[in-house]
Order: C-alpha cells, then structure tokens, then sequence
C-alpha cells in the first residue's frame, strides 16, 4: 500500500479511537510490529469484546456461514463466532492473505457492516491489518472495492512507546537495558533470505525466554542460543556482548577513565564489539556538535589514545567508531559524531578511513 500515513503506535491509538467507531479502518505495517496487540487494546479501551479472525486460514462460508432451510426457504446462516447479539470489535488480521473469494464476503460486512439477513450490533466496530509485500510475507493484492471501503495508515516501531510499555509489563531487564542503549535494534526489516529478525515481538519472546531461567542458570551460551534464534544476526551478537558486558561489570566510562582497558582476547571479540558501539554513542552524546571547544579538550585526547589502542587490537574495530551505522527505521535519525572531531582523528590516523583493495 501506498501513501499511506505512518503513525506511531501511541498515534494510531487516538487515531483508533476517533475514526473506528465512524468508518472501518486497516492497519499496514510489517510480521511482529504489535498491530493485533494494539487492536486487542483499543477493544479493550472501548469496552468491546475482541474477535480475531485470520484471514489466511478463512474460506468465504467461515464469514457468509452455509445456507439451511427455514420454513421452506433458503437463508445463509452467519457463524456464531460473528453472529453476536452484543456489539463488539472484529478484528480482520491478514485481510489481504485471504483469496479473493474470501474478499468478496467481507465487501458487504466492511462496509455495511452486514452478512446476509445478519446485521452487526450497534456499536460493532471492525479494524483490518495486514503485511505489506515487501515484507516477504504472504500477501495478496487487495481488490479496489475492498481497498476503497476502509481507511488506511501504517503502523511503525516507535522504541519511546515500546520501552514504556515493556516496563509497565515488566519485561526481562537485560532486554529493557539493551532497547534504551540501542533503540534503533528495536525493529529491521525482514530478510530477503529465512533467518530471524528483530520486531517488538521478537524482543518480548526474547523477553520471555530469558525470564525461564534463574540468574543462576542463565549462561552466555544460553543467552546466544536465544538471540540467534530471534534476532536479526548482527544485533543478536551485540546483544550477546551487552550479555558479557553485565555480567563483568565493564562499564564504557571504567574505559573512558582508563579504570580498565579494551577487552582484547579472541574469546571477547563480541563484547569488544559492543563496547566499541557503546564508545560511540558515548561519544556522540558527550562531545559539542559545533566546536571542538576547549572544556572538551580532556575528552578528545582521551578519544583519540582509546582509537589508537582500539587500532592494534582490531583496525576494523578502530574505524566501526567512525563508521555511520545504518538504520532500517527511516524514522530513526541515524546518530553521526560531530564533523570537527571525526576530521581531527582522522588527520591524526589517516589509516583508519583507508579501504581494503
């Protein structure tokens, strides 16, 4: 879908609010970004009960029902999971994986709110969601008809909402930690090839996974386990370093300080990624966005003698503080060093903005 808004899951909540107890809405977005549990809480907000229906396993007489004879005439008899005599929120998940038969039986439900001689109760309110194509999900082009008859917009990771949320739940700390650190691995975008990747979802069963097992019983290998088999490949090694990171103690600023050095065994190569990460935010968040001012001095030196160490250690270490790192949230503003100080190192270590042949 195209042209569509994109809204924050906090704005699609107010927007839910105003405009799906007048007009049937559809929510676009990608596998795990949290629209059915947004749904669930909207129905819940309004006082609805909330019944899901998954569009890729319906056939048109799951939503039109099969015809019976009544006093010598025939009438489609609705399903009673849809028939209800109180009103209440039908939630159309993966509306457009269903075939387009299926689609046809929703045209008059959507708009009219009809199925048959079967009316909706007053006050039913229906809400669609579906994945977008270039998800690499199972997706169907939506008829015009049907596409016509709903309001669209798009739902995206939002970490301020998502973080709030995860504490009112009390999701597992290390997760929580690790989404205030980086909160561009919140959300990526799904691979062309099958391998995990990082939604909200995946966080929460990440999540979830962690709090099974006791601290004492929690180990690294554990702890990689879980986060290859949910994340996207490259947080999930730096997730594993935060890991680390915890459990030594070993604080970016202790670096900064020169309370202790880089970790440089084999065996910590993944802990020294993060911390290198971390050295980088650090650094954008402590140093002056204009002028390399003189109060900042301090920092700058101590700067330049860590990406030194970091260079014998690891080159490609040393040049990764540099580096911009991509983001596949085009909503979250990519972190950069300031100009002036990215200029200086580099004076200082041309080797470091050097490319391999």
């Amino acid at each position: 879908m195209q042209a569509t808004q994109s809204l924050t899951p906090e704005q699609l909540f107010e927007f839910l609010l105003n405009v799906a107890p007048v007009r049937p809405v559809f929510i676009w977005g990608p596998p795990g970004i949290g629209k059915s549990s947004l749904v669930e809480l909207f129905a819940a907000e309004v006082g609805l009960d909330c019944v899901s229906l998954l569009g890729s396993q319906l056939a048109p007489e799951d939503i039109i029902g099969v015809p019976q004879i009544v006093d010598g005439k025939s009438r489609f008899c609705p399903p009673t999971l849809i028939a209800r005599d109180e009103p209440f929120c039908l939630f159309l998940d993966e509306l457009n994986a269903c075939s387009q038969e299926v689609q046809k039986a929703f045209y008059s439900l959507i708009n009219d709110r009809r199925i048959g001689e079967f009316v909706l109760p007053e006050g039913s309110i229906v809400v669609g969601a579906g994945n977008r194509a270039q998800d690499a999900a199972i997706v169907k082009p939506l008829s015009s008809a049907l596409i016509n008859r709903m309001v669209h917009v798009s739902l995206r990771a939002n970490h301020r909402n998502w973080l709030q949320w995860a504490n009112n739940n009390a999701l597992h700390i290390l997760v929580v930690k690790y989404i205030q650190l980086r909160p561009d691995h919140l959300w990526s975008k799904p691979p062309k090839h099958e391998e995990p990747f990082s939604t909200p979802r995946s966080w929460h069963m990440l999540s979830d996974s962690l709090t099974a097992y006791t601290p004492e019983t929690l180990t690294v290998e554990t702890v990689s386990y879980l986060a290859s088999g949910l994340l996207t490949p490259s947080h999930a090694r730096q997730f594993v370093g935060f890991y680390k990171q915890q459990q030594y103690g070993l604080g970016i600023e202790d670096i900064v300080h020169g309370d202790k050095h880089w970790p440089d065994k084999p065996e910590e190569r993944d802990i020294l990624y993060f911390m290198v990460q971390s050295f980088r935010v650090y650094l954008i968040k402590n140093l002056s966005p204009n002028s390399n001012s003189q109060s900042q001095s301090d920092l700058v030196e101590k700067a330049k003698r860590l990406i030194t160490q970091l260079a014998h250690i690891s080159l490609e270490m040393a040049q990764l503080v540099l580096v911009e790192e991509e983001s596949d949230d085009e909503h979250v503003t990519p972190q950069t060093l300031p100009g002036w100080f990215t200029a200086e190192i580099v004076r200082n270590a041309p080797r470091l903005v050097e490319r391999k042949p």
